[in-house]
């Protein structure tokens, strides 16, 4: 591969809904330019970008995969990003670093949720977009009724500068409405077509979508609009000149079409990308911050001459090759063979080899250039979201700040004593991966991992067992529920034992009473006269705290109680620590059942935002959940419902949200407080933690 400047280079982020054709997009790219000799497919399971075994064996895109591509003197830069939203991560990632996007829509399924997702994030780092409505070959594809859904859905700068000459599988090629000629494709391989006449019954529907495309064009620039206005048209040459402006500005996203998987409309597509999108230098500097300064701001351009800095996106962890981190050279140029200053971590780094990544082929080279993507294998604290840059001139660029974790699940190895190799392995896909969370729940003794839907978390536990050859299952978490009391009581505790020698004697009074929801323990001290002494006050309070693990409705932690220590007795000889502790502990459990013991869940803060059509189905489907609608916040075509719903109610809520608004809706929860389990309820835990103990 030879050597590009920064004004060469562009980088383009294929997003899209799932099954819209990104990685078939990205194989034609491949295959046109010649980087590739043949034309692989997702069905086969030989495609350059979809090499991991996962992704094979699921036929989806897993994992961002980066494929340079050399065109019309640029280098493109493809990232081709996952499109189902458990994988998120990678789509968010590779739009930080892409200075444009392909959005490619199916011309079946038309805009679906993922398409409005993937369209926002672009919309909040404005970046310059093309449409590409691929499958236009299929049967019932439609480009029209797609089209009038892409201005429907993302407004009127939606604009098409081409539409298919043939339809579904009469699919001939593509008609240029800059040109005005069809492109007539001459082979099964699209790599050669043919410039003829619009055929004379599109001749009106070319006509009229032109004068809108040559409206739109005019919009760009003052000049241009004088002159149409004047002289009602524009030449081709003002009009490509009005598109890379409009495109840039965002003024205009223009739509093109073609059918990735038969390798047609697919040079238009590269020459627009290569004339038309930004270079690493079109786009604003980035920003970032001095370390260990409070309000030191700085900022860095793409420009060789600027100091270094590269901002790593991706980290991929890998047993036999370590770590391998992508990363965008932000400013100056990154030399093999160097050491650099890793200003997130404030640690060094000894970096050996560079390379470009094509799939997962590498190719070597000695020096990356400000605004390209490139790779480096084995740095040892480094990072998925971490900022590299000179020593001399330190600077720590923003990441990403990634939506929380939807869904969990215990995991539990399948053989004993994997425990560790479990924890070693997981921990090497947080490194990877910023939205895989793996906690210990202390109370539960579960070891429990968070991700962003079922499929997320199905290929960790398929590629820990690939990678790391252990094997888990996963299980519902255990709803960490507590136990309290509504009355008050007092008892006695009194343990007193004999054996020969010297004895055991102790002997207390306590009394129990609620607190407010929240506010934990509570131990008062009130003896006097020094019927317990006061050495064995701190024994008294221990076995008080220790009896609390396990209360008595289901054996779950006590909370929210207020003990009094108010009377006792002891012994001269025989008292103890030890016997004051048990004494407690009885004292503790004998109030504790007879204070109205009840059990308390956990209630979580939800907020569930759906376009306004699903309003009621979710709303009912959550107070189905014993949830309770606490208001709703409207938006721009979106509703954000906030309730408050038992967690008990949430472990699978993420796969039916997506069901029930065809991936449209999305939520976010957090924690909010305890309150009583319902009489029905509680029955089912009480019953479960009875059967339990049975068993064991």
């Amino acid at each position: 591969m030879k050597k590009y400047n920064t004004e060469q280079i562009r980088n383009v982020a294929l997003i899209s809904h799932g099954g819209a054709g990104k990685t078939s997009l990205t194989e034609a790219m491949l295959y046109t330019s010649g980087a590739i000799n043949r034309l692989g497919s997702v069905d086969a399971g030989n495609t350059t970008t979809d090499y991991d075994p996962d992704e094979i064996k699921r036929q989806v895109t897993i994992g961002t995969s980066l494929a340079p591509v050399e065109w019309a003197g640029a280098k493109l830069n493809l990232l081709d990003t996952p499109g189902f939203f458990d994988f998120t991560v990678d789509v968010k990632s590779a739009l930080r670093v892409a200075d444009s996007a392909v959005v490619v829509v199916c011309a079946v399924s038309g805009v679906e949720g993922g398409t409005e997702k993937i369209w926002q994030y672009a919309e909040e780092l404005e970046l310059p977009r093309i449409v590409f409505i691929n499958k236009v070959n299929r049967e019932n594809a439609n480009f029209d009724a797609v089209l009038e859904q892409l201005r429907r859905f993302f407004g009127l700068k939606v604009f098409p500068l081409q539409f298919p000459l043939g339809e579904e599988d009469k699919l001939r090629g593509v008609v240029d409405l800059v040109k005005m000629k069809t492109l007539v494709y001459q082979d099964e391989g699209g790599l050669t077509f043919q410039e003829e006449d619009i055929p004379p019954d599109l001749a009106d529907k070319a006509e009229e979508l032109r004068e809108k495309l040559v409206e739109a064009a005019a919009e760009t620039d003052d000049d241009l609009m004088e002159k149409y206005l004047e002289e009602l048209s524009l030449s081709d040459e003002e009009i490509n000149k009005a598109l890379r402006t409009g495109i840039l500005s965002g003024q205009i996203v223009p739509v093109l079409c073609g059918a990735a998987t038969r390798n047609l409309g697919i040079q238009p597509l590269m020459n627009l990308m290569a004339s038309a999108l930004p270079s690493p230098q079109d786009r604003p500097p980035m920003e970032g911050e001095i370390p260990g300064q409070d309000e030191g701001k700085t900022s860095r351009k793409a420009d060789p001459a600027e100091p270094f800095s590269a901002l790593v996106f991706k980290t991929l962890a890998d047993p036999y090759v370590g770590r391998v981190n992508f990363f965008k050279v932000c400013s100056g140029s990154f030399k093999s063979d160097s050491q650099v200053y890793n200003a997130s971590r404030d640690k060094m780094e000894r970096i050996g080899s560079l390379f470009f990544m094509r799939g997962k082929n590498q190719i070597q080279v000695e020096e990356i250039p400000a605004g390209d993507i490139g790779a480096v294998a084995k740095l040892s604290v480094t990072i998925t979201g971490d900022t590299l840059c000179d020593k001399n001139s330190p600077v720590v660029f923003p990441f990403i700040d990634f939506p929380e974790t939807v869904i969990s699940f215990a995991v539990w190895p399948k053989s004993k004593g994997d425990e560790e190799k479990v924890s070693a392995g997981l921990a090497r896909f947080i490194e990877e991966d910023p939205t895989f969370k793996v906690e210990r729940n202390t109370e539960t003794k579960e070891l429990i991992i968070s991700g962003m839907g079922d499929t997320h978390l199905d290929v960790i536990v398929d590629r820990l067992a690939k990678k790391f050859g252990v094997e888990v299952e996963l299980t519902t978490p255990k709803v960490p529920h507590r136990e309290t009391i509504k009355g008050s009581q007092s008892k006695e505790g009194k343990y007193k034992k004999q054996s020969g020698g010297r004895g055991q004697y102790g002997h207390v009074y306590m009394s129990l009473e609620p607190m407010p929801r929240g506010e934990g323990f509570l131990f008062v001290d009130k003896i006097v006269g020094g019927v317990v002494p006061r050495q064995y006050i701190p024994a008294v309070e221990k076995g008080v705290v220790e009896a609390m693990e396990e209360g008595p409705v289901a054996g779950y932690r006590v909370v929210d109680v207020k003990a009094t220590l108010y009377d006792g007795s002891y012994h001269t000889v025989d008292s103890s620590e030890m016997a004051f502790k048990i004494a407690a502990a009885m004292a503790f459990r004998g109030a504790m059942e007879a204070s109205e013991p009840v059990l308390l869940e956990p209630i979580m803060d939800v907020e569930v935002t759906v376009p306004e059509n699903y309003m009621g189905d979710i709303m009912g489907d959550l107070n189905s959940r014993r949830g309770r609608i606490q208001g709703m916040v409207p938006g721009e075509g979106l509703q954000t419902i906030k309730a408050q719903v038992p967690l008990a109610e949430m472990f699978n809520y993420t796969i039916d949200l997506r069901s029930m608004t065809q991936g449209r809706g999305m939520f976010t929860m957090r924690h909010s407080h305890y309150e009583e389990v319902p009489f029905q309820e509680a029955e089912k835990v009480i019953a479960a933690a009875k059967a339990k103990k049975e068993s064991e």
